[in-house]
């Protein structure tokens, strides 16, 4: 059996033959799928049913090629390191055992496997690899150094996931959709003020703007997100609801400039001819 993944689990998964002694620690196993636990450590949170399903039809077709990893707890069952959405799928394709690796585990080792298995196979989203990273950096006592050892990933791109986990939860819920890539989020970080951040990513929705255009645009914001701040804090209560009510109907940023007696006018930004038109298609029906 060849190994799909790098150097890092190939020395997870040793040549040898299948045996039926269960809890042979480094064997290939056959395990009932019932009887492995989930791994509290698992760092995958999102499972697309669409890929989910072509790897349940896959196993139909030619069974579990890939064991999973699990290791034993102290109650002497088996719990999950690493391979969950193969353990799913083989459970949702009918079958009742799967081939399994027996590994020598602490807990913290088994999210370390976890997390390097997900990061091999490019599994996770970058919510759920700074999710995962951020954990074992708590709960284990590491560094973004140790972290980058581990990995294999220099300390700054550890340090610059993990500063995602400071976006707002809208921003990190359109991270975790996949909506906005690692890059977006690097991008939106430039930018200080929170208003403006959300604007921003609900533009790079709508439009589908490049890392490239995203990081210009987020150099401006941030250059005018103090000024821009104060004067939005210093606006009329009504007329600063209207504008966030036209920001949210638009999906983009507006500016509601009111003067003095009845007078005023509507700015609307755009950054594409796509967007222009998506917006005129709101305007004039």
């Amino acid at each position: 059996m060849k190994p799909a993944l790098g150097k890092g689990l190939a020395a997870l998964i040793p040549q040898k033959e299948k045996v039926k002694e269960p809890g042979k620690r480094g064997e290939l196993l056959e395990l009932k799928i019932k009887a492995i636990k989930p791994n509290e450590y698992q760092p995958r949170k999102v499972f697309h049913d669409s890929t989910l399903n072509e790897l349940v039809a896959s196993i139909r077709e030619k069974g579990v090629i890939q064991p999973v990893i699990v290791r034993v707890t102290p109650d002497n069952s088996y719990q999950l390191i690493a391979g969950e959405r193969r353990l799913r799928a083989a459970g949702m394709a009918g079958l009742s055992v799967i081939p399994a690796i027996v590994k020598e585990a602490a807990p913290a080792e088994a999210l370390e496997l976890a997390l390097i298995e997900n990061i091999q196979r490019e599994d996770l989203n970058p919510l759920e690899t700074a999710e995962a990273f951020q954990r074992l950096i708590k709960d284990f006592n590491l560094t973004q150094d140790d972290m980058s050892r581990k990995v294999g990933k220099d300390r700054t791109t550890v340090s610059n996931y993990l500063r995602i986990l400071k976006l707002p939860a809208e921003i990190k819920k359109l991270i975790a959709d996949g909506s906005l890539s690692i890059g977006h989020a690097k991008a939106l970080l430039q930018i200080e003020n929170q208003r403006i951040r959300l604007d921003m990513a609900i533009k790079i929705v709508h439009s589908g703007l490049s890392v490239r255009e995203v990081e210009k645009l987020s150099k401006q914001a941030a250059a005018l997100g103090t000024p821009r701040a104060k004067l939005t804090a210093a606006k009329d209560p009504q007329i600063a609801s209207l504008e966030e009510k036209l920001i949210q109907g638009l999906g983009t940023k507006v500016r509601l400039i009111h003067k003095s007696g009845k007078r005023g006018r509507i700015e609307i930004d755009y950054f594409s001819l796509e967007e222009l038109d998506r917006l005129l298609e709101i305007l004039i029906p």
